[in-house]
């Protein structure tokens, strides 16, 4: 790991709101502002006529094309098949997470200097995918990407730094568990940790990246639109900007419904205004489903995790939408604790990750903002230990069903790492000739739904070999995140091997000529 000269920061890139932080000098992190004075960034992006805005004001939104604006650009991280066509150039999911980037990048500079190095925050449940598109956006944005955390591990690091004990190696190592509940704008996580004040361990995590806020808003806005059709028999869905304003007052009533248990809801299209009233209730029950899907992943990650009901020290909330009163009794009822607020839950992920980057800074012998010796030392006696967030198998032909193929699991999820597994498989064939192996990524029986992360072959095996001939397959899964996969046919001793260290999306090339056009082409606002 290389760290640049300049400063190093943690950030937080959300589907709705980013942020960015640092360590000062005293250990304090801190939540750098924006432009605006604000501490947390729309990861909205508006593509103007002449120049890109990153988290515009609804009132500049209001006026604009809807097909100049992009949101949640989160959710798309990784995929292939999405883009933006802007100045006859196509935008990827990562370089418009870069704009977003770059913005919070030039905004902090103004206060603390150049930055050179960051720790960016990804959900516990990214796929290898999309964790390196979100590297690669950090590089196009011009940041030395040290390391990607996930969000929960971050939240946890941020919880037990403000407890005042975490690194202290002078006090007693009491153990403490606690789950991290984590409900964004856009997606879900929930991870139980355990931890002492100089090491912490996750037990279990699972989570869901198409599940937010954004969802909850977006079933009040569905509500809004058959109220409107029912009354006025006219459809605001067809016109984007109607649709627009919709789903803008149902965020706000949304938001508003955490503190009160009505509120008034007048939208207007076509000349017609709808105007309704909006109880918490009506609220909770139009959107009991997204909480219920909530509250099978917390159950059955308590359960993989091995703790009852009223085992948990803590229950850590963050993420905006945790704000809703719903989500604290939900969680009151299966944890039979009071879900804490000792953080707050917009910034939480953004300090952890720069606590992550002082501690990385300490073990690679680099001064952290000038700060002290003494923290130096504690910075540097943090330990972590992790599990794998997806099943690691490999493609092979049903033995029960020898007409197909099936995802065998080598690694299952929420596996200590690092780990390793050897198992044996058979040959398909008499003689066959070589052997294919892919390393799948994924929990499905079909591989089709799994994710390839990889793949090799051993050639040149014994000439009549036959059928069901031993061949030995071994899976390593190391603390950074690096997979080694071999194979080896144990008659001939023929063998191969291959090391998947986040692979895929963009090349280094892609990536610089990325990076020359966000900074010679592209002016953020």
């Amino acid at each position: 790991m290389k760290f640049l000269e300049g400063n190093t920061v943690g950030i937080d890139l959300g589907t709705t709101f980013s942020a960015i932080a640092m360590l000062d000098k005293d250990g304090n992190p801190t939540v750098i502002s924006n432009a605006d004075g604000r501490e947390i960034t729309p990861s909205v992006v508006l593509l103007d006529e002449d120049k890109v805005v990153v988290g515009p004001s609804f009132e500049r939104i209001s006026v604009a094309d809807p097909s100049s604006i992009v949101e949640a650009i989160k959710r798309e991280m990784g995929n292939k098949n999405y883009s933006v066509v802007y100045q006859n150039k196509r935008l990827t999911p990562e370089f418009i997470s870069a704009l977003i980037l770059k913005k919070m990048k030039q905004d902090a500079e103004k206060i603390i200097g150049p930055i050179a190095n960051a720790v960016i925050t990804v959900p516990y449940y990214f796929n290898d995918v999309r964790r390196k598109a979100t590297q690669d956006a950090g590089k196009i944005a011009g940041l030395n990407v040290i390391d990607i955390i996930n969000e929960p591990t971050a939240a946890t690091l941020a919880y037990a730094w403000s407890k005042g004990d975490f690194g202290r190696t002078d006090i007693k190592a009491d153990e403490k568990t606690i789950m991290v509940y984590d409900l964004g704008g856009g997606t879900f996580d929930v991870t139980v940790v355990r931890y002492t004040p100089t090491n912490f361990r996750v037990l279990a995590t699972d989570g869901d990246v198409m599940l937010g806020g954004l969802d909850w808003s977006k079933r009040l806005s569905d509500h809004l639109v058959e109220q409107f059709r029912r009354k006025f028999n006219a459809d605001p869905s067809e016109d984007p900007e109607a649709l627009r304003n919709f789903q803008q007052e149902a965020e706000d009533a949304k938001r508003d419904l955490s503190t009160k248990m009505q509120v008034p809801i007048s939208v207007y299209y076509k000349g017609n205004t709808l105007s309704v009233s909006v109880s918490r209730n009506d609220f909770e029950r139009m959107t009991a489903d997204l909480l219920q899907r909530t509250k099978d992943t917390t159950e059955l990650v308590l359960q993989q995790a091995g703790i009852g009901p009223g085992q948990l020290d803590e229950i850590v909330l963050v993420g905006g939408s945790t704000y809703m009163p719903v989500v604290e009794q939900m969680l009151r009822e299966v944890c039979r604790k009071e879900p804490s607020r000792a953080l707050k839950p917009e910034r939480a992920v953004a300090e952890g990750a720069a606590i992550h980057a002082a501690i990385l800074q300490a073990r690679h012998g680099v001064n952290s903002s000038g700060v002290v010796d003494a923290l130096q030392k504690r910075l540097k006696s943090v330990r972590t230990s992790d599990v794998n967030s997806h099943s690691l198998g490999i493609k092979i032909t049903d033995p029960k069903d020898r007409s197909r193929k099936i995802n065998h699991i080598m690694i299952p999820r929420n596996t200590p790492v690092p780990h390793n597994v050897r198992q044996k498989f058979g040959t398909n064939t008499e003689g066959q000739q070589r052997i294919h192996v892919e390393i799948l990524e994924g929990d499905a029986i079909d591989p089709a739904a799994c994710e390839m992360i990889g793949d090799f072959r051993v050639f040149n095996l014994p000439s009549n070999l036959p059928k069901g001939s031993p061949i030995e397959i071994t899976y390593a899964y190391d603390s950074a995140g690096r997979i080694n996969a071999s194979a080896k046919e144990l008659t001939g001793n023929n063998q191969a091997s291959t090391e998947i260290v986040r692979s895929g999306g963009m090349n280094e090339g892609q990536i610089t000529d990325a990076l020359t056009v966000l900074q010679n082409e592209y002016e953020v606002e």
